[in-house]
């Protein structure tokens, strides 16, 4: 539900001047959202402005002139075009800083809502547009105590489908010889409805060379047989199947027999180490008070793996925000895709989760990072330290 008191309060903790929240048709997700605004049929441009102090104003068509009616403010209605530039240089501060749903040079694509002529009709009153990334992790991405908990509820149940997994693969090598990386998933999504979890995409079962693809997912008639010596990665994300549940997300790898093979241990280590390089810069942080940025989290796991002379191999950036959607929209922790300089907000969680990715295997290591609000760091999914060994 929009509250203003809140979002003028964290515009006076961004050093903002104002938010100038506007749509076309329903293009601006993020600012529906913010706004409690429901989806409808509309066909104008409006626009919202919230000051740092003070009333907000709204801007809006007369075809759809109660479009904002139930949000606080002054309206303005506009019929011609010039009217709507008038409108807005009534309403915004010259040169005041403007937070819009932009993002410079697109850097953080989940941010860049609003056209680049938009921001260009801002700007010429005289207004400085900034991004409003800060703004909108504060009321898409914080948590309240409920979501928390529901990931903590998550998190038992996804870390039970690995177990559930593991078991299900040495059962089936053990009494067939082999098993396809399909049917552990298929199995795996059985386990998610009896546990009621939900999930926008079922888990990643790669064995092998597949394990070295990210994104693999695998495909009856093409998927590869899971035997005896095989090495396996499982990446398994899910949330409760109630209102307003988050997701735990999580990646662990194994090994069917007695002992990997030492390249993929000392891979594993590697990796392992990034991870906790990415959990102890965030600890550091919170633990003296000081700004983090997401990027600055990738930098201290990134370090890691480039020094040990796998750099190249890390093909993905190092984690990203989780909320309701698994890729969320707060800060990710990322210095490869973008120089994402969002805040670590308390109240946010997102994943770590490094790699490294070669022709015939690949290891990834993953867990989730929760900031409360008092700056504490909870991190979820039982950080894996060795790689599972899956007895036949």
């Amino acid at each position: 539900m929009f509250s203003l008191e809140s979002v003028q309060a964290a515009l006076r903790q961004f050093q903002l001047d104002g938010w100038l929240l506007c749509d076309f048709r329903g293009r601006n997700v993020l600012a529906g959202r913010v706004l409690g605004l429901t989806a409808g049929h509309s066909t104008r441009r409006w626009f919202y402005w919230i000051p740092a102090e003070g009333s907000p104003q709204k801007l809006v068509h007369r075809i759809e002139s109660g479009a904002l009616d139930r949000l606080p403010g002054e309206k303005r209605v506009y019929l011609r075009w010039q009217e709507l530039e008038a409108g807005l240089a009534a309403m915004l501060p010259s040169g005041g800083r403007v937070a819009m749903e932009y993002s410079p040079r697109n850097s953080i694509p989940y941010v860049a809502q609003v056209d680049a002529g938009t921001v260009e009709l801002v700007r010429s009153l005289g207004a400085e547009v900034v991004s409003s990334g800060d703004l909108i992790q504060a009321f898409e991405a914080v948590w309240d105590e409920a979501a928390w908990q529901s990931h903590l509820a998550a998190s038992q149940r996804v870390l039970a489908a690995f177990e559930h997994g593991w078991a299900y693969i040495a059962d089936q090598v053990r009494s067939r010889g082999q098993v396809r990386e399909s049917e552990v998933q298929d199995e795996l999504m059985r386990f998610f409805d009896q546990q009621g979890l939900v999930t926008d995409h079922p888990p990643i079962v790669a064995a092998g060379p597949h394990s070295g693809d990210p994104h693999y997912a695998p495909q009856p008639g093409s998927d590869a047989a899971i035997v005896p010596g095989s090495f396996v990665l499982l990446d398994i994300w899910g949330k409760l199947r109630e209102p307003g549940a988050v997701f735990a997300d999580y990646t662990r790898v194994g090994y069917l027999g007695d002992e990997p093979p030492e390249t993929i241990r000392r891979v594993f280590e590697i990796v392992a180490a990034a991870r906790d390089a990415a959990v102890e810069c965030v600890r550091q942080a919170f633990a003296a008070g000081e700004t983090l940025c997401g990027w600055q989290v990738d930098r201290a796991a990134r370090e890691v793996i480039e020094q040990a002379g796998y750099g190249e191999a890390f093909i993905h950036r190092t984690g990203h925000s989780i909320g309701q959607e698994t890729h969320g929209n707060g800060a990710n922790m990322d210095d490869l895709e973008t120089h994402d300089e969002r805040q670590v907000l308390p109240g946010t969680c997102f994943s770590i989760e490094p790699g490294i990715y070669l022709d015939t295997f690949g290891i990834r290591s993953e867990v989730n990072v929760y900031v409360d609000p008092a700056g504490n760091v909870h991190v979820t999914g039982n950080p894996q330290t060795q790689i599972q060994r899956v007895p036949l």
